[in-house]
């Protein structure tokens, strides 16, 4: 009898251990962005959205019971970003890899992962090749380099030139944009919108972003007469336009950028009052209306708690809104096989206004979001505010002086 007693015993511990692993088995998602480097700002303020997203998830439960942990990886370059993606499909076996912040690093990525068959989830690089290349497993929640474009020409007629009581199509806009990937696919797309709306462009003109001299592109500019500026730059010439333009003694009527100087905090305390009154679109920041993003609020007091600072750029919100979709999706897929993954995630679906950064969700075949945007900002005392579109804006756009 005590035999029998024992053997019983000892089988429902062998049914507890075997029992064990799969019910406390963790999902490993990959987080592959450029913590080191010159792009580790940004890299690491998209990062902070992500981890914020996961453990809001694994709080409440994580994916249908399972906890998530991410891995992550440094990818600095497309060179880095190729090694470390094979090392999180083939090495640490994550079932997905989030990413990545810059365009560059998220196609090298990607080739890799389609390869393995991993799911991609871009929640921050805007070229619009990522999504373009018929890949099955490469799905982007974010809004893309023409959505810049098109908002950025959009707010020429319908915030610019109502500003300044004239018919947009009298107004003389020069298009200016670093020659690398980034400011070129913007550039090109905003020259095909200004074209199909009949808008006056009298300048279109690339540059060097380590120029240290754009003294003859600014005097072009001057010499004819634009009026509205369009410049897609990163940090330094974004302050190099401004200076020499300065010196020039030229002042347009409005300057909009697209994005990367002129969304951070340091280039507006280097610019001084020069930065008053300029434009600037960009992924949605927190200075929105609360009923147009909901979570907004909360979203940001988290941050600060965990940080001790508030949102450095809207990186940090858009990876957050976008990783939350994401695991919404794996928990609806019930799975890990990368075809439920792809089936769940075109299926899924959110109205616009319905999260922290006001997008929707809705995935076309080719795994871009359609129902995400870009919000026009302008700089007014010293902070980012939202201008446009009226759902989420918190301010009225001011005329430069």
């Amino acid at each position: 009898m005590k035999s029998l007693k024992n053997c019983v015993q000892a089988l429902a511990c062998v049914c507890v251990i075997a029992a064990a692993p799969a019910y406390a088995q963790d999902i490993k998602l990959g987080a592959l962005y450029p913590f080191s480097g010159g792009l580790a700002l940004l890299g690491d303020e998209s990062y902070r959205g992500t981890q914020m997203a996961v453990d809001e998830r694994n709080a409440a439960g994580g994916i249908n019971g399972k906890k998530i942990v991410l891995v992550k990886a440094d990818a600095v370059d497309a060179n880095q970003a190729v090694g470390e993606a094979r090392r999180l499909t083939s090495v640490e076996g994550v079932s997905a890899i989030f990413g990545s912040y810059a365009s560059g690093i998220s196609a090298a990525a990607t080739q890799v992962t389609e390869l393995a068959g991993v799911p991609y989830f871009e929640l921050g690089a805007v070229a619009d090749t990522i999504t373009t290349r018929g890949f099955k497993y490469v799905f982007r929640s974010n809004a893309t380099a023409k959505s810049f474009a098109e908002r950025s020409v959009e707010s020429v007629v319908k915030v610019i030139a109502p500003m300044l009581k004239v018919d947009p199509a009298s107004l003389k806009i020069a298009i200016i944009h670093e020659d690398g990937s980034y400011g070129t696919l913007v550039g090109n797309f905003q020259k095909e919108e200004a074209k199909r709306l009949g808008l006056n462009v009298v300048e279109s003109q690339p540059y060097s972003a380590k120029s240290v001299d754009l003294s003859s592109l600014v005097l072009r500019l001057k010499g004819a007469n634009a009026d509205v500026v369009l410049q897609t730059s990163y940090q330094n010439d974004t302050l190099l336009f401004f200076r020499q333009s300065a010196s020039a003694g030229y002042k347009p009527k409005a300057v909009i950028g697209a994005g990367g100087g002129y969304s951070l905090q340091e280039t507006a305390q280097a610019l001084g009052s020069a930065v008053e009154g300029v434009f600037n679109v960009d992924f949605p920041q927190i200075t929105m209306k609360d009923s147009g993003a909901p979570g907004l609020k909360e979203f940001v007091t988290a941050y600060e708690k965990r940080y001790g600072i508030q949102p450095r750029s809207g990186h940090s919100l858009v990876n957050y809104v976008g990783a939350k979709g994401f695991l919404d999706a794996l928990a609806q897929a019930k799975s890990t096989d990368k075809d439920k993954i792809r089936e769940a995630v075109l299926a899924y679906r959110k109205p616009v206004g319905g999260n922290a950064a006001g997008w929707g969700f809705q995935f076309a075949d080719n795994g871009q979001n359609q129902l995400a945007s870009t919000n026009l900002m302008q700089w007014q005392g010293g902070k980012l505010v939202t201008v446009y579109p009226d759902a989420v804006a918190i301010a009225k756009p001011i005329a430069a002086k």
